[in-house]
């Protein structure tokens, strides 16, 4: 490391700074060329040359001989030298530039340049520091002494007057210079809390955005579904009331023709009854025995009283209630559909499997989601719970509320979903008993839906391999949909329930899977 004494040994004597291209005079000074350069041309005027360090005299302008050696050390102490940085504190000496400052003392509450501090004095009270605009904050505001102690009792910096005199007599202090690592370490300390907090809380910010986004993305997938299902139910009522409303017009078409027809038939028949009117209210006012006795009706025979008494109701067809009954039965229907779209848009739950009841040909999963057919038979203990082939129920029971679930079969082409009681027989099926209701798919693609050995297909076969089960215990529901887009409902068993409910599962080939 360079020191002051090298440092004033490489510098010039007239600019102070370290030397630029060095040559050096007969008396063996060195400077700067530009220098002493400058130098000798203002001595040019008297004719006497003289070396600005020890006044030797020259008659003639003397030759000035470069100084390689010294340009050479020169030239390397300066590249050796790191470039100051500039701190936006400047010298306090060098008035006529801004020469930036690599000390302040606190004592003179000035700041130095390198040349400046050479020359600064050296004693203990002038205390160095690094360069500040504040140099008298490191002062005691008391004492007006330069600050060297620390108290920890009352957390604050302090002067020698301050422990010897002052009020902080008898309190115990450390060094300036060795407070500030006590501080450290327990900022260290603070510091390791507050980034493992911040880290916490980047973690959980994190994880909430992921949580927006993924809020946002099943938002848009029900907004989607529903938006669907609402434009069906709303043609199927356009639909409804269109058709309902023409055939009211027809209805009402048809009554109106009826009434008319009816309506002339009676205009003539009055016509006819007025004229008859007229001619006997004549005989009766004749005077003439012979005129009265002549006409036909006149020996007091009944004239025609059947038109008269028809019943006009059998002739006129019924309006009935306009169809009001069947419109009832449809608005109910579409009330069904209405349950249905809550029942889609609803969130399936999750439902493991237990595997204490699976057969001994069924492989259910670590997760406890995926029910695998198997040849070769695994050694499970038997046990009442555990079924004889093919078939799992769930963990969960369910005894009230409403629920639903979804499975996946996608790898299989033959199998059984659906829920049934715990009392089931397991030799049974699901689906082969009073106990349990189920959708089915065998012979590749042929869907039905089974309770008590009763196999009836469906008229539309799903095309989807993912279905939704709905439960509804206390309305007595079970209900199966298909997880195309839209949604579909394919079948609703409907009855009261005696027992709790497991979900089941059947798969004779491949696996199948609940959907979480």
């Amino acid at each position: 490391m360079a020191s002051a004494d090298l440092i004033e040994e490489l510098s010039c004597s007239i600019c102070l700074s370290i030397y630029t291209d060095p040559v050096t005079l007969r008396c063996g000074h060195n400077f700067c060329r530009e220098c002493i350069d400058q130098v000798l041309d203002s001595q040019e005027a008297s004719g006497l040359y003289t070396c600005p360090e020890c006044r030797a005299e020259f008659k003639e302008r003397p030759v000035l001989s470069s100084a390689r050696v010294l340009r050479n050390i020169a030239e390397k102490f300066l590249i050796s030298q790191p470039v100051p940085e500039d701190t936006g504190i400047y010298c306090t000496y060098c008035v006529d530039s801004r020469v930036p400052a690599i000390k302040s003392c606190l004592l003179c509450e000035s700041s130095l340049c390198g040349i400046h501090l050479r020359v600064h004095a050296k004693s203990p009270e002038h205390v160095l520091s690094d360069p500040t605009n504040t140099p008298w904050n490191r002062k005691c505001s008391i004492h007006n002494r330069i600050v060297e102690y620390y108290c920890p009792t009352e957390r604050v910096c302090i002067c020698v007057h301050c422990i010897a005199v002052g009020e902080h007599k008898g309190h115990p202090v450390e060094k300036l210079d060795e407070a500030p690592e006590k501080k450290k370490e327990k900022l260290r300390k603070d510091l390791e809390i507050l980034n493992s907090n911040k880290a916490w809380a980047e973690k959980q910010v994190q994880s909430l955005e992921e949580r927006r986004t993924d809020v946002q993305i099943k938002a848009a997938r029900v907004t989607q579904r529903v938006t669907v299902l609402f434009q069906d139910v709303r043609r199927e009522l356009e639909d409804v009331e269109q058709r309902f409303l023409n055939q009211i017009s027809k209805q009402v078409e048809k009554i109106s023709e009826s009434v008319y027809i009816l309506i002339q038939k009676l205009e003539i028949q009055k016509d006819e009854l007025s004229r008859k009117i007229s001619h006997i209210e004549e005989l009766c006012k004749a005077t003439d025995p012979m005129t009265v006795l002549k006409h036909q009706n006149s020996d007091g025979e009944d004239i025609c009283h059947t038109e008269q008494e028809d019943n006009m109701d059998t002739v006129i067809p019924s309006e009935g209630n306009f169809y009001e009954d069947l419109i009832k039965d449809r608005l109910l229907k579409l009330s069904d559909i209405i349950k249905n779209i809550h029942i889609c848009i609803q969130q399936p739950e999750a439902v493991l499997l237990d595997e204490e009841t699976a057969a001994n040909d069924l492989l259910i999963s670590r997760d406890l989601k995926t029910a695998s057919w198997i040849t070769v038979k695994l050694d499970r203990p038997e046990t009442p719970k555990r079924f004889r082939n093919f078939q799992v129920l769930s963990k969960r029971s369910f005894s009230s509320g409403r629920h639903s679930w979804e499975v996946d079969t996608s790898y299989s082409n033959s199998w059984r979903v659906g829920l049934c009681y715990p009392s089931m027989g397991r030799k049974s099926f699901i689906g082969d008993n009073k106990d349990s209701w189920c959708l089915q798919r065998c012979n590749h693609d042929e869907y039905n839906k089974v309770h008590e050995c009763q196999r009836i297909p469906f008229q539309h076969k799903p095309t989807s391999h993912k279905f939704r089960i709905y439960l509804d215990y206390e309305v007595g529901r079970i209900s199966f949909y298909e997880l195309s887009d839209p949604i579909r409902h394919l079948h609703t068993f409907t009855t009261t329930f005696t027992e709790p409910l497991h979900a089941a599962i059947s798969v004779w080939k491949g696996s199948i899977t609940i959907i979480n």
